[in-house]
C-alpha cells in the first residue's frame, strides 16, 4: 500500500491540500503537488497519484465557479493547450524536465516580480488587451507543463493575470480551463501504464482531505478583495518561480 509509510502519506496528504487551495483560487501553489510526493515516490506515481484528484477537486471548483468564467479566454488558451499535451506525451522519453521546469521559473518569477514593481504603492495599472493568439501560445505551454508535472499554473497566470479580471471570474477561468486539460491528460496517463490499482487506491483515500481543503479555499477567496487577491497572486507567482528555478537548478 503506497500510503502505508508515515512520511509518504505525510507528504501526499500535504500537496493535496495545496492543490486544494490552488483549485479553491489560489492558483498556482499546485504546481508544487508533484515534486513534493515525489521525494516520497517515483516521479511517475507522484504525478498519477495527483491527477485523480486533481479530477475529483475540478468537479468542486467547476461547480462552484460555473457561473462567473471566460468563455474568450477558455475559446483561445484550449486548443493551445491540446497541442501542449500532444507534444508532452509525444516527446516524454526527449524532454529534459527539469531544464524546462527550471526556464518556466525563470519567466514566472521574473513576470511576478515585474507585475509587483509595476503596482507598487498601489498604483493602477492598465489590464491587459493582448490578442487571442497570444493566449493560444500561452495555452500550447500550459498543456505541455500540464502533462509533464501537473505545472500548467503559471503559463496561464501570466496571460490571464494581467488582464484583471474580477477575481471570481479569474478563479473561475482556471477551474473550467484545467478542468478540461485534466480530461484530456488522462488518456495517456492510462496508456503509460501508471495508473496502477495501488495509485487509483491511494488517490480514493485522499479525495476526503482534497474536497474539504477545496470548499475552504473558495469560502476564503469569496472573502478576499480584487486588488488584495491579485497582489497575493503575484507574490506567489514570485515564490513559485524561484521553487520551480531551484528545482530545475540543483
Amino acid at each position: 500500500m503506497l500510503l502505508a509509510d508515515p512520511f509518504t502519506l505525510f507528504v501526499c496528504a500535504l500537496a493535496v491540500v495545496l492543490v486544494g487551495m490552488a483549485k479553491g483560487g489560489f492558483a498556482g501553489l499546485g504546481v508544487l503537488a508533484t515534486p513534493l510526493v515525489a521525494l516520497a515516490l517515483p516521479p511517475s506515481e507522484a504525478a498519477a497519484i495527483i491527477l485523480p484528484i486533481l479530477i475529483a477537486q475540478d468537479v468542486i471548483s467547476v461547480w462552484s465557479f460555473r457561473h462567473s468564467w471566460d468563455r474568450w479566454i477558455v475559446a483561445w488558451m484550449l486548443p493551445g493547450a491540446v497541442v501542449g499535451i500532444g507534444i508532452g506525451w509525444a516527446f516524454a522519453a526527449w524532454v529534459d524536465e527539469n531544464v524546462l521546469m527550471a526556464a518556466l521559473g525563470l519567466i514566472t518569477l521574473g513576470f511576478g516580480l515585474y507585475r509587483l514593481w509595476l503596482e507598487r504603492g498601489h498604483r493602477v495599472v492598465a489590464a491587459s488587451t493582448s490578442p487571442g493568439w497570444v493566449g493560444l501560445l500561452f495555452g500550447a505551454a500550459t498543456g505541455l507543463t500540464s502533462q509533464i508535472a501537473h505545472a500548467g499554473g503559471p503559463p496561464f497566470q501570466i496571460w490571464v493575470a494581467p488582464r484583471k479580471l474580477p477575481h471570481v471570474t479569474y478563479v473561475g477561468t482556471n477551474s473550467i480551463l484545467f478542468a478540461a486539460i485534466n480530461w484530456l491528460k488522462l488518456p495517456s496517463y492510462i496508456a503509460l501504464g501508471v495508473m496502477t490499482h495501488q495509485v487509483l487506491v491511494a488517490a480514493l483515500m485522499l479525495l476526503p482531505l482534497a474536497a474539504a481543503s477545496t470548499l475552504v479555499s473558495i469560502r476564503l477567496l469569496r472573502r478576499l478583495k480584487p486588488d488584495r487577491f491579485y497582489h497575493i497572486t503575484y507574490w506567489l507567482m514570485v515564490f513559485l518561480g524561484a521553487k520551480l528555478v531551484w528545482s530545475g537548478l540543483f
